[in-house]
């Protein structure tokens, strides 16, 4: 059974920093595509950064303030996010899918993690 679990998520002031971890299991991770989404308040799910090998995607709205990795030998993936500002709030996910590229559109991940809040206060 795959199980994606996220962690990490929290309450931050702004110009603060978190780190979310992805912690895989039941899949070959280092064979698998893997994107963080999130999901404010009213709002669409949109996808944040994904990461495939070496190749990254991030999203414009944090581009230079995010950054996606993933130590495939621990199945796991991890968000780090600096300079959060009080948009950034929102359940952040991780998902994973079995494709060898970097993958924007939601609708191509198969697994998707329960999600964690992430709070940004002013």
């Amino acid at each position: 059974q795959v199980q994606l679990v996220e962690s990490g998520g929290g309450l931050v002031q702004a110009g603060g920093s978190l780190r979310l971890s992805c912690a895989t299991s039941g899949l070959a991770f280092n064979m698998n595509s893997m994107g963080w989404f999130r999901q404010a308040l009213g709002k669409e799910r949109e996808l944040v950064a994904a990461i495939y090998g070496r190749s990254t995607y991030y999203a414009d709205s944090v581009k230079g303030r995010f950054a996606i990795s993933r130590d495939n030998r621990k199945n796991m993936g991890y968000l780090q996010m600096n300079s959060l500002k009080l948009e950034d709030t929102a359940v952040y996910y991780c998902a994973a899918t079995q494709v060898p590229y970097v993958v924007r559109d939601s609708d191509m991940y198969i697994y998707w993690g329960q999600g964690t809040q992430v709070t940004v206060s002013s």
